[in-house]
């Protein structure tokens, strides 16, 4: 027990050598000095949420639009699919399923490194000059001729953009509080939903070029042009630190840091915890995360580079094919912004919210597995009622922004998240079997099975974080209140990078 804080956070946690200067300075969060100056300060209600406005104009958009491109770059294939890229670039067989994989082994490839390099580099230029790697990738696709070309052209696609899922979980937990996350998060991974309906408007209007190159070819060259555009706006309006941001003047700039650091888990340290590693491998949260992911994005593929295909194997024509798929956007839209506002207003609400989204997503995937084929309309809602699972996977964002602290720790955890992510989307083509279309029976079980592995890992995390609360509830002298004390303890010992392991003031939201 540290005596001066009244906490229990082991000695590492603070510094891994006490009698040197640079030991103990790199416990301390790049925005400590600000943090300091917070000290006595008092801002008016009123300024705090001006200050939240002004961060909102500035953080959310740029993360909204990049998001809805990178959700619209990476399924360009399945836009592409039904104007002759599989003829033109001499497909066969699971060729084009393993376009899909090959993507999500770029990005798991990506994983580790970016997380190191997102650490120690300035956050928004990295993530910057990413955005303009893919972009610049994209507009080459048209010059791929065979699956070699394309394999390539997709595995550097999904290193380049293995970048924006974790760097924006890193992005929440510095400029918003717990109880904002949600909402942000959802506003910007909302815009998969936008993106399913304006990618297939896209497809929809590329379908009646009759003139120039190959229709399959513009929709490379529409989103590469807008992703590298988009690269040079986050390299000028993107800031990297709240302590920094320049559309912030000092106070503002205070007020923010202050605000952030009442989440107990610091804003960002550059410095690489070797134990705080080690501890994320022990973690069962880290495991329980993991799984969850895979289990999530195995059925992901069916809604992403196949749902063309899947809604032209129910019976509906080309050009169906496409704005078919806007109800499915819809869909996801709107539970996605439902789920923001409820997990805002009742923070604990998280993981019920995950487990009846995917209710609902267990539900979808059976009607596809049990429905006979002649029921196309049938099939089609049951397809549109699987795009719930966009609000499941993305509460589990939340969990590492809000409930992970340390930030080697906080990163690596999103790392295995994400790794889980990607060995889902890897699996999940797979299961689209060419001998058995156009019915991919295998692939509408295993969609039932991965949801049905979400669930029971939704429940898991649950039960371990509800029973952490309680029992950090028991050992505290006045229950489930932290005095002012206490509370400021807490605070103090994440803007020391403490994890919220060693933290016992720390408080898992459920």
């Amino acid at each position: 027990m540290d005596s001066k804080s009244g906490l229990d956070i082991e000695p590492e946690a603070i510094h891994s050598s006490p009698t040197t200067t640079s030991a103990v300075s790199s416990t301390l969060d790049d925005a400590y000095e600000a943090y300091k100056r917070s000290d006595g300060f008092e801002a008016d209600p009123s300024e705090t949420k001006r200050v939240l406005r002004k961060i909102d104009f500035r953080i959310v958009p740029i993360l909204f639009l990049t998001y809805l491109l990178q959700y619209l770059d990476k399924n360009g294939i399945n836009y592409a699919s039904v104007y002759g890229l599989r003829k033109a670039t001499k497909l066969e067989g699971q060729d084009f399923a393993w376009l899909g994989s090959i993507f999500y082994f770029g990005y798991l490839f990506g994983q580790y490194p970016s997380g190191y390099l997102m650490q120690r580099l300035p956050i928004a230029k990295f993530l910057g000059c990413a955005t303009l790697g893919w972009g610049t990738i994209l507009l080459t696709t048209p010059a791929c001729t065979n699956f070699g070309g394309m394999a390539t052209n997709r595995f550097l696609l999904g290193l380049m953009e293995s970048t924006v899922n974790p760097g924006f979980v890193l992005i929440m937990s510095m400029w918003y509080t717990s109880a904002e996350q949600p909402l942000r998060l959802e506003t910007y991974y909302c815009t998969n939903g936008i993106a399913t309906m304006f990618g297939g408007l896209i497809g929809y209007a590329v379908g009646h070029i009759k003139s120039g190159i190959a229709r399959w070819m513009y929709v490379f060259l529409i989103f590469g042009s807008l992703s590298t555009a988009m690269g040079v706006v986050i390299l000028l309006f993107l800031p990297d630190l709240p302590s920094t941001a320049k559309f912030l003047n000092e106070r503002q700039r205070t007020i923010a840091v202050e605000r952030v650091a009442g989440n107990r888990q610091g804003i960002k340290n550059r410095h690489f915890k070797k134990y705080q590693a080690i501890q994320t491998i022990k973690d069962p949260k880290t495991y329980i995360l993991f799984i969850m992911a895979v289990g999530a994005q195995i059925p992901n593929s069916a809604l992403t580079s196949f749902s063309s295909i899947i809604i032209d194997s129910f019976g509906f024509d080309t050009l169906g094919t496409q704005y078919l798929q806007i109800p499915g956007g819809a869909v996801q839209f709107l539970s996605l912004l439902a789920g923001g506002f409820i997990c805002t207003h009742w923070p604990n609400s998280r993981c019920i919210t995950m487990t009846v989204a995917n209710l609902i997503c267990i539900i979808g995937a059976g009607l596809l597995v049990g429905l006979p084929h002649n029921n196309k309309w049938g099939r089609l809602v049951a397809l549109w009622l699987c795009y719930f699972q966009g609000l499941g996977f993305s509460m589990s964002l939340t969990i590492v922004s809000s409930n992970i602290a340390g930030y080697t720790k906080k990163q690596l955890t999103g790392a295995a998240l994400f790794t889980g992510y990607c060995v889902g989307n890897i699996i999940g083509p797979q299961t689209f079997k060419d001998s058995e279309k156009p019915g991919y029976h295998s692939a509408y079980i295993a969609m039932l099975i991965g949801y049905s592995i979400k669930l029971a890992m939704v429940l898991l995390l649950f039960f371990y974080m509800f029973s952490v609360n309680k029992k950090r509830d028991r050992e505290n002298a006045n229950g489930i209140h932290l005095t002012e004390e206490q509370e400021k303890e807490a605070i103090e010992a994440g803007m020391h990078d403490v994890t919220e392991i060693d933290n016992h003031g720390f408080r898992y939201i459920l």
